[in-house]
């Protein structure tokens, strides 16, 4: 029952951290792209604000890569955003892998717990012989707990693996949409602005 019961608080503990840190407003701040834009039309982007927006979110630290890495053209900025936002994936599955570990094996501590307890009954039945009910009876509820303890804790450790899974699914897809509207934003930027030298060369 300890090593359930660990497992049990170490679940509630990630559980706990994960919707605080999976929250959309903390990973994918509303408007920030549109914020990032303004600040790069009226030329106030500079290092400061580069530094605040990496800082700032996990898109931040995304778009701040692309906007650093834009002048390199449209493939080095691709790979430069894709190298930081696996990083960022990374980052949002932290403990996640050890909750699905806590999902796997909490039925089989409980398993191990009613294995070791009906050993205990049948030693028990050896010693005492089979006139004692009550004993009997006793001692298969106690080794029928750990079982139940484990799949109580297994249950709900697996859904909300499954649940923290999807959500950073979701939150990696719009960040990729937001990484890839500025992508396509600083690059037709940049080829209308080469467009107009051309033409003012000539």
């Amino acid at each position: 029952m300890v090593p359930i019961l660990l497992c049990s608080v170490i679940a509630v503990a990630i559980c706990v951290e994960r919707f605080w840190t999976l929250r959309s407003s903390q990973i994918i701040p509303r408007n920030l792209l549109a914020q990032v834009w303004n600040w790069i039309k009226n030329n106030e982007m500079d290092n400061r604000r580069l530094r605040e927006l990496r800082q700032g979110s996990p898109l931040g630290q995304i778009l701040a890569t692309g906007i650093s890495n834009h002048k390199r053209g449209r493939e080095q900025m691709k790979e430069a955003i894709e190298e930081v936002a696996s990083q960022v994936v990374h980052e949002m599955e932290r403990y996640l892998n050890t909750l699905g570990t806590i999902a796997a094996i909490t039925p089989l501590l409980g398993l191990l717990g009613t294995v070791i307890g009906m050993i205990k009954v049948f030693t028990a039945i050896r010693l005492e012989g089979t006139g004692n009910a009550n004993i009997l009876a006793g001692g298969i509820s106690e080794a029928l707990i750990t079982t139940a303890a484990g799949l109580t804790v297994a249950i709900p450790a697996l859904f909300f693996h499954r649940f923290f899974q999807r959500k950073v699914d979701e939150l990696v897809i719009g960040m990729e949409q937001e990484a890839l509207k500025l992508v396509e934003v600083l690059n037709s930027d940049r080829q209308s602005r080469t467009d107009t030298t051309q033409l003012g060369g000539n």
